[in-house]
């Protein structure tokens, strides 16, 4: 796993939030104190987050770092 890899699944996992209802792109940009026109480009794939707003997202939602991961991936770690 790479660090693209995790913006990846961090992205996907920001879909699927905004999808199911628990956080709206709104939402997200008033966490990262980006515009919402950007964070819906980084929802649709025209740009990426940046590790600042990555990690500022990650701190405001509770994300932790090991949930981007499967647990085949995390051999030795138990996910809580």
């Amino acid at each position: 796993m790479n660090f693209k890899g995790l913006q990846d699944r961090l992205t996907a996992s920001l879909r699927e939030r905004v999808r199911s209802g628990d956080v709206t792109e709104r939402g997200l940009a008033r966490i990262t104190q980006v515009s919402q026109p950007h964070i819906h480009n980084v929802l649709n794939g025209k740009r990426h987050l940046s590790a600042e707003m990555a990690d500022q997202i990650l701190r405001h939602l509770k994300i932790d770092i090991w949930d981007l991961f499967e647990p085949d991936e995390l051999p030795g770690r138990r996910r809580q």
